[in-house]
């Protein structure tokens, strides 16, 4: 009676464990653009700090923004902002982008655009593994800074971003692992 009663506590436990336990064998994400900020907030105190028609390049480097070595930074030419504000007439613009707009060739734009995501996957192990649903859970944050320099000083700059990303995904696919082979069988004529 003793070995009988073991063993339905073992299978009993092990039934627990192979139902609630395998929730930590879901996948995880972390993106990470580098950068010397480990926030939104750190981010935007820096970019506060820099002042139009004063803060010079190196000034612009011992803030956080490198023009010559930060990871993911994407250059742009006087061309690239006209295209994006050709919409607007030339005396409408702010006095930073008409300055840039006619130095030509000695303005340079730099959009720098850190962030820290986390997509961690939660919900049942069994039904994500066979894909009949799966969710998530993104969480992180994202800056954006438009620089725009004249002749190694910033004339112009603006910022946008996501202070707190919170998102919630609930993908369900009734098919579970036939879901995508039937988009393929569907689409065969």
């Amino acid at each position: 009676m003793n070995m009988v009663m073991s063993g339905r506590i073992a299978f009993i436990g092990f039934l627990v464990f192979f139902l609630t336990g395998c929730r930590g064998l879901l996948p995880s994400a972390k993106v990470t653009a580098e950068s010397p900020w480990k926030s939104f907030t750190e981010a935007k105190t820096a970019f506060e700090k820099i002042k139009p028609d004063s803060t010079s390049c190196a000034e612009l480097k011992t803030l956080g923004f490198d023009i010559n070595a930060s990871p993911n930074l994407k250059i742009l030419n006087y061309l690239d902002i006209a295209a994006t504000v050709q919409s607007i007439r030339i005396e409408d613009l702010d006095a930073g982008l008409q300055q840039c707009i006619r130095a030509r060739n000695d303005c340079h734009a730099y959009v720098f655009e850190p962030k820290m995501t986390r997509s961690r996957r939660i919900g049942n192990f069994w039904l994500d593994l066979f894909n009949f649903q799966r969710k998530s859970h993104d969480t992180g944050w994202q800056f954006k800074a438009l620089l725009v320099l004249v002749n190694d000083h910033v004339s112009y700059k603006l910022w946008s971003g996501s202070p707190q990303i919170d998102e919630y995904r609930d993908q369900r696919n009734p098919l579970g692992p036939l879901q995508d082979a039937s988009g393929l069988l569907l689409n065969i004529r």
